[in-house]
């Protein structure tokens, strides 16, 4: 689509690491400002090729999100990214809080990653055998992540988190498995479950194509809503293998948990002879370096992995304590496997990740700067008469266009999804590239400077003004 020429207002004498023309917002407005004509952005070559795609395929992309269908209009198609930013296809430049779902925790195309990479692919892209990279993640991600003292990698986090399900089966020699509304385990069948509108119920399947003979034993909870377990519990008494759930829920926008939650879950799980599983594909060495089970105080039993510890290139992990990883082949009868799993390209650049997180101050400074984000724009929301509500741990956020604090997915839905549309597409045309979802949490880079930080709070309050 094709835009053209309007008067924009630019603040006179702002600090901002961004000039008019490397933006090209489309307007802005603000007390003390001048008029000036700005270059607005044109999408010409975005639509071309996402039109394309959805001839070749399913809807045009490779994961759902990405189409935009959530905030209507059409997905911008991405031509490159380094740092905290992303340009499109036809030049525009975006200041992203994605970064690709969460790995880019460094900010995209980190020099050190990437030479890193470059030296290791020289040796080979796969060896589809043991190399030394494998111990060296697998060392550093025992030492950090407090459940886990045994390691298996995968390709996915969906991937991860179905040789866990499947080894929380064989442990305690269960089926039923309780997981919470809203918490997203990856696509597998037995995890594609939504609620009912009870406080706990017998999950239905949430796709077409999943039978109901997979969801059978996966039972729903309400997140921070410890009753709601301990009714299940009671209902299932010996049968539950494990309690599975995101520590901070970032597939229902942004939801953290009650410590209170967490500790009761870890003693019913214990009581009742179940598998506490803390899904951290997202928030593994993204809310702390030992991740959200860092962050909390609470210790599960396995932890699943992904996003962060592959720096960038496809991986997934899940681990925990040695007597229960030791059933995972070839060291016993649980069998998973993985062609590229444990590849060298994937090693090396989570490696290289890790070690700059590892570096004292990382994560103050990554909440810091979500809190300063997220501070500035539901206080600019306020401003302008909105409800809306925000939170944040580590380098993840998220806000709601709703009162909050929000607990748990019904609450989420309260949220106003017609203006999150409109504030999605108004941040994306002034240089903003935010989750095209209201379900979905952002993502705080060590690439991230304040100026752009501030960049963006005064954007938001602009567009605020006009919802």
């Amino acid at each position: 689509m094709k835009f053209s020429l309007a008067s924009v207002m630019v603040m006179v004498g702002s600090a901002t690491a961004f000039t008019p023309s490397a933006f090209m917002p489309r307007t802005t407005t603000a007390v003390h400002m001048s008029a000036v004509e700005t270059p607005l952005y044109t999408y010409t070559k975005s639509e071309e090729l996402f039109n394309e795609a959805k001839t070749l395929m399913p809807g045009g992309v490779s994961s759902p999100v990405r189409a935009f269908k959530s905030v209507g209009g059409l997905p911008v198609v991405f031509e490159k990214v380094k740092g905290p930013y992303a340009w499109d296809v036809d030049g525009n430049k975006y200041i992203d809080y994605v970064g690709t779902w969460g790995p880019a925790i460094l900010g995209h195309a980190d020099d050190d990653v990437l030479d890193a990479v470059k030296e290791t692919m020289d040796k080979g892209t796969s060896f589809g055998a043991p190399c030394p990279l494998e111990n060296d993640l697998a060392k550093m991600v025992i030492a950090a992540v407090p459940s886990v003292e045994m390691v298996r990698f995968t390709n996915s986090g969906t991937e991860a988190c179905m040789g866990m399900i499947r080894l929380c089966r064989a442990h305690t020699n269960r089926e039923k498995v309780i997981k919470f509304e809203g918490c997203y385990h990856g696509h597998a069948d037995s995890f594609l479950v939504q609620a009912g509108s009870g406080v706990a119920t017998l999950g239905l399947p949430d796709s077409p194509g999943v039978p109901e003979s997979a969801t059978k034993a996966t039972l729903c909870a309400e997140y921070n809503n410890l009753e709601s377990v301990k009714a299940i519990f009671e209902e299932n008494k010996d049968e539950i293998a494990a309690v599975i759930l995101e520590p901070v829920v970032g597939n229902s926008g942004f939801i953290k948990p009650d410590k209170e939650f967490l500790e009761g879950l870890r003693e019913l799980t214990t009581e009742g002879g179940a598998v506490l599983v803390f899904d951290e594909v997202m928030t593994g060495f993204r809310v702390s370096y030992g991740g959200a089970q860092e962050y909390f105080g609470v210790t599960p039993d396995v932890t699943t992995m992904g996003k962060v510890i592959g720096g960038g290139l496809p991986v997934g992990a899940y681990g925990g304590k040695k007597e229960i990883m030791e059933l995972v082949a070839p060291a016993g009868p649980m069998y998973q496997a993985g062609t590229l799993s444990g590849n060298p390209l994937a090693m090396r650049a989570g490696i290289e990740t890790l070690k700059k997180l590892s570096e004292p101050g990382v994560y103050d400074e990554l909440e810091r700067k979500s809190k300063k984000l997220v501070d500035g724009i539901v206080a600019a929301g306020k401003k302008h008469g909105h409800a809306i509500s925000g939170d944040t741990a580590g380098g993840m956020f998220g806000w709601y266009f709703t009162e909050g604090p929000v607990k748990n997915f019904q609450e989420a839905t309260k949220a106003d999804p017609e203006k999150f549309g409109k504030w999605h597409k108004m941040m994306l045309e002034r240089g903003v590239y935010l989750a095209p979802s209201m379900y979905e949490a952002g993502f705080m880079s060590m690439a991230h400077t304040d100026e752009d930080i501030e960049r963006t709070i005064e954007i938001a309050d602009e567009v605020m003004s006009q919802l």
